[in-house]
């Protein structure tokens, strides 16, 4: 079974092609600060080929959502020590995935500021988890080129970070409608300065951003995860095509350790422009390892990789619920389902309580 066999990424050896995907928690404290059942929560997943981790909140300013963590402080940075140490003594291999929400975020849970954008445009017909509960959308501040050029730096200090932190490397999550999304978007994007209005330049904010990882972080330990047909978060684009596969074949001049790239999770009735066979589609532009992600089992995970195009599977919940999930696999075993009512906050229960099979 490909799931199941040795796979190379960088210049690690991992020890399957399993590969836990990001999945927000919200178990931070409000500084940011994962506590010990964080670092059990890893730990009891280190048999994936490769941890990510929830979204890492790269500054202050990028905070979107209450209980997320950061990595720009000296506190989150000693607490994430613990994990990466764990997960590490138990074989595993963890990169830490860099986040900046963007518009997407509330100024209730950002000390009265208002969250910020490529452009003053808010969203529309969805509302946002607050510490106040459910609120609308803000219309955004729109970014200037200094603070770009800020946001730029922040990553690469929050890399700087991560390696110090003992991760094997970082993942841009430039995917779901967040900021590096925001940029990529015709929708969220009305720019008329470099960094918007044509293709080339709606692509300039994510290439800078990964140009800083590399410069921080190192050859073979920078990874970015892509949603080019998910319109969440109002993040619409008239060729999606046109868009990503000219960011790809950028990306592919940097010495990247994957390419993580999301298959549509929404219905595409309404787009039927879009390409439904993203793995073909932007998985083939690209020269670096892609990891496949989003509606996998473990059947259609292994016709996956079976193509050739993508060489691991990210799982999502499946992974939540079941921290032994490549034993499982392994076994033609059942899986525990996932608690959506644990999904976001809370402590142990349905964080580090998922049995395992010798349970």
């Amino acid at each position: 079974m490909k799931l199941l066999e040795k796979v190379t990424l960088g210049k690690q050896t991992l020890q399957n092609a399993l590969a836990m995907a990001p999945m927000t928690r919200s178990r931070a404290d409000i500084e940011g600060v994962i506590s010990d059942i964080t670092t059990l929560y890893y730990t009891q997943r280190a048999s994936a080929g490769l941890l990510i981790t929830e979204g890492i909140n790269i500054s202050e300013q990028a905070l979107g959502s209450p209980y997320t963590p950061g990595i720009y402080t000296n506190d989150q940075i000693e607490a994430w020590k613990k994990v990466t140490k764990s997960v590490h003594e138990n074989g595993g291999v963890i990169y830490a995935q860099l986040w900046h929400t963007g518009r997407v975020g509330h100024s209730v849970d950002r000390n009265g500021k208002l969250p910020v954008a490529p452009s003053a445009v808010a969203i529309k017909g969805q509302q946002h988890f607050t510490a106040e509960g459910m609120k609308d959308y803000e219309v955004p501040h729109e970014l200037t080129t200094e603070e770009i050029m800020q946001i730029v730096k922040d990553y690469g200090t929050a890399a700087k970070n991560a390696i110090e932190a003992g991760f094997d490397g970082v993942e841009l999550h430039a995917a779901f409608g967040y900021l590096p999304n925001q940029f990529l978007s015709e929708s969220a994007n009305l720019r008329t300065d470099e960094y918007g209005g044509s293709v080339e330049n709606r692509n300039r904010f994510v290439l800078e951003v990964m140009k800083e990882l590399v410069d921080a972080a190192g050859s073979d330990k920078v990874g970015i995860k892509l949603s080019p047909t998910i319109y969440y978060n109002n993040i619409e684009n008239s060729d999606p095509e046109a868009q990503f596969k000219p960011l790809i074949e950028s990306l592919n001049e940097l010495p990247l350790a994957y390419v993580h790239l999301m298959n549509a999770m929404f219905p595409l009735d309404n787009h039927p422009h879009y390409p439904t066979d993203i793995m073909g589609t932007f998985g083939s532009v690209s020269k670096h390892l892609v990891i496949a992600n989003a509606g996998y089992d473990k059947a259609s995970g292994e016709a996956e990789l079976e193509k050739g195009i993508a060489k691991m599977i990210s799982y999502g919940s499946l992974f939540l619920a079941n921290p032994d999930l490549a034993k499982r696999f392994e076994l033609d075993a059942e899986f525990n389902q996932a608690d959506q009512a644990t999904m976001y906050g809370g402590g142990a229960h349905g964080y580090t309580d998922y049995p395992f099979l010798n349970d």
